[in-house]
């Protein structure tokens, strides 16, 4: 039985260790695996070091049991050298460049050990790297004893691959001085702001020097330094030792990865009830932390402000609490302030993809488990009836026979909407990141009579082909799939499908997020008997790849659409393509399949959906917006210069009010239930808010309303024959 992640799994296993790249943890519990089930030979792990046993039995496992077959040469150990300098010390801010000489001796030389279990080379870095903290807190307790010149012309450089590592203290405390101005500036600026804010309500409020302002956002910036260096206290050699062998083993691909024992006790599955969050899943991108999912089900989901691209500033617990600024914050910290009791708000001061800053509340609550299903409306477009079906994830309980399933979820949506008489159904796989194979062979077979759906290739490179067996066909009308960059996996699989059958047209991104592996987790204990060296972790490795059916693999390249519609994140680097390492793309010999005989002409209606892109003003509009994220978001030299700061922060304001139009759109058509959902509402009123909010989203956005569009015209190409 095969499943795919949700583009890295169901579970994230937060751990920080403050300034390193890999800062959240992906794991699907569901490939953990036993021993037997990988098929590895016996092999006798003599070492009894803990670290050196380690090293042997990971090298071992990727050695007999990756996808890839790597070559642990001299260009694999410069790689990881580098790979594992930049993790220690990505700021460049702690080791000297006579530290990096001294480590050059062993640049070309950590394949060996990789392979013979030595760890002398992580012995020497981490020592150093033990001393040089301490030396550093010193150094920015004394910067930060002294007030910053906001009117100095200076700029701070956020590029830090494109740094040299300095020669000498002097360049050191520079260095940390202009990293501690920039963490402040912010900081000074939003405290002036609320004082200007608070002298417009109340003008007899006491007015506070700039003094004393900059004093205030210095002393943040060291709270939260302080904060950060306390945890390194509880950081020990084993974390480091963690990151040292993730720099090996990442070098195969980046959903390969090593999970020590306390990155999966520290991340709480269960809350039990009492605690809940706000159902986003964080990664720390240099200082600050970003969101980069969007849990279906969660408040913010249902609240549908919060954005992937998003970055936290600040977490407020109410509206009388003073926030606490989580820039450089360990993530894990963070997350506990967002955290709280459910039914609680909390407050976060949030920078939006395109710069703008603002304060968002939201009501702490559970993942709601209903909210994850299938969900289906009805609406009228030129006087026809159309269904609209949204899933947000591939979802099925193999342990239990009677939950839901979504391919059994989907079906008994379509057959009632065809109950009702649509004449075209939209499918929106939008931030969907798949789920399980099964589920997903199972539903491309509700729209083709039958055949292969996708191919799964092992490591030994033999291929197995999946294939619908059911002849019946739920739905043979028009059918648009819409699909975004965070579209994975099974979603990827789906879609893939639909269009090398020319069953569906997909609409959406320009490409989907292109994740075309499948993983499986080993627990590390089962590889040695009569272990004394304590819980020794679980390997998370690439086993197989997925390719469609035209044989051509969805590594990188992702599903391209039919009709590219652009979004916000359309110059925003997202996807495999733009992670480290990853599988190459590559081509298998395609199956025999039949292309769905239509009677609908679909070139005809997708070159009208493009000229009505090119035409469209509100389009056009949407692509400049996300040419000007792209820029913002590569921006790497910033001015500590506060009237250069300022300036910079107000031109940015004003373009963005250009593009605060966009959230005026409303294609004006009205969504509704289905009968048996309407009679749910009637007994369950909360049920009737989510559902008149989700429809009200439904009429305001431009991709549902261009794929209802699309089945308009495929129902106007029909051609009798």
């Amino acid at each position: 039985m095969y499943r795919l992640e949700e583009n890295d799994g169901f579970f994230i296993y937060f751990r920080n260790i403050i300034t390193m790249k890999k800062n959240i943890i992906v794991i699907s519990l569901t490939f953990i695996l036993g021993l037997a089930s990988c098929s590895f030979t016996s092999s006798n792990f003599d070492q009894t070091d803990k670290d050196k046993l380690l090293l042997q039995l990971i090298s071992y496992v990727l050695d007999q049991g990756h996808f890839v077959e790597k070559e642990i040469n001299d260009a694999f150990s410069f790689k990881v050298f580098n790979e594992y300098l930049s993790r220690i010390d990505p700021y460049k801010r702690y080791f000297y460049k006579s530290d990096i000489e001294e480590f050059k001796d062993y640049q070309d030389q950590l394949d060996d050990k990789f392979i013979n279990a030595e760890i002398d080379f992580f012995d020497l870095t981490y020592n150093r790297l033990e001393s040089r903290i301490k030396e550093s807190k010193i150094i920015y307790q004394e910067i930060l004893n002294n007030p910053f010149d906001y009117n100095l012309d200076e700029d701070f450089i956020t590029d830090f691959e494109s740094l040299d590592y300095v020669e000498n203290k002097r360049e050191l405390k520079d260095r940390w001085r202009k990293q501690l101005k920039f963490s402040s500036i912010e900081s000074y600026n939003d405290l002036l702001m609320e004082q200007e804010e608070e002298l417009e309500d109340n003008p007899s409020n006491q007015i506070k020097s700039n003094t004393e302002i900059e004093l205030e956002a210095r002393e943040s910036t060291l709270k939260t330094l302080n904060e950060i260096y306390d945890f390194y206290e509880d950081i020990d050699r084993g974390d480091w030792f963690s990151l040292y062998l993730n720099s090996f083993i990442e070098q195969y691909d980046p959903h390969t990865i090593y999970y020590d024992p306390e990155a999966k006790d520290k991340f709480d599955v269960d809350m039990s009830g009492n605690y809940a969050g706000i159902g986003a899943r964080l990664q720390k991108k240099l200082d600050r932390i970003e969101v980069i999912e969007i849990i279906s089900g969660g408040p913010a989901w249902r609240q549908n402000l919060l954005e992937v691209g998003d970055i936290i500033l600040k977490v407020r617990q109410n509206d009388q609490d003073e926030a606490t600024n989580i820039i450089g914050m360990p993530i894990s910290d963070a997350v506990k302030l967002i955290k709280g009791p459910k039914g609680t708000n909390v407050i976060l001061t949030i920078k939006k993809v395109d710069g703008v800053i603002v304060n968002l509340k939201i009501k702490r609550d559970i993942v709601l488990l209903e909210e994850t299903y299938v969900r289906s409306s009805i609406v009228n477009k030129e006087e026809n009836l159309y269904g609209f079906i949204n899933l947000p994830k591939f979802y099925i309980d193999f342990d239990n026979s009677t939950s839901r399933d979504a391919a059994r979820d989907v079906k008994k949506e379509i057959i009632r909407l065809k109950n009702i008489g649509i004449k075209g159904l939209v499918l929106d796989l939008r931030n969907n990141g798949g789920g399980s194979l099964k589920t997903v062979v199972e539903m491309a077979g509700l729209f083709i009579q039958e055949g292969p759906i996708v191919q799964v290739r092992s490591m030994n490179k033999e291929s197995q082909i999946l294939r619908d067996k059911d002849r019946s066909i739920v739905w043979e009308g028009p059918l648009v799939i819409l699909v975004n960059e965070l579209s994975a996996s099974a979603s990827e699989i789906l879609a893939a499908a639909m269009q090398d059958y020319k069953r569906a047209i997909i609409i959406g991104s320009k490409q989907t997020y292109g994740k075309g592996t499948v993983q499986n987790v080993l627990d590390l204990n089962k590889m040695v008997r009569s272990n004394t060296n304590g819980d020794l972790g679980a390997l998370k490795f690439t086993t197989q790849k997925y390719y469609r059916i035209n044989g051509g693999s969805t590594q990188l390249e992702g599903v391209k659409s039919d009709i590219v519609v652009p979004d916000k994140y359309t110059y925003v680097d997202f996807g495999e393509k733009d992670q480290k390492n990853p599988l190459e793309w590559d081509k298998i010999d395609p199956v025999s399949y039949e292309p769905w005989k239509t009677f609908f002409d679909y070139n005809k209606t997708i070159q009208a959906s493009k000229n009505r892109m090119n035409s469209s003003e509100f389009i056009s509009l949407i692509d400049e917006n996300a040419k000007w994220i792209k820029s913002i978001r590569n921006r790497d030299i910033y001015t500590l210069n506060y009237k250069k700061f300022k300036e910079n922060l107000l031109i940015n304001e004003e373009k963005a009010k250009k593009y605060k139009k966009l959230s005026d759109y409303s294609s004006n058509l009205t969504f509704k239930s289905l009968p048996y959902e309407i009679d749910l509402i009637a007994k369950d009123s909360s049920l009737g808010e989510k559902r008149k909010r989700w429809h009200k989203n439904l009429s305001k956005d431009i991709y549902v309303n261009e794929a209802l569009n699309v089945l308009n015209d495929l129902r106007l190409s029909y051609v009798e024959r």
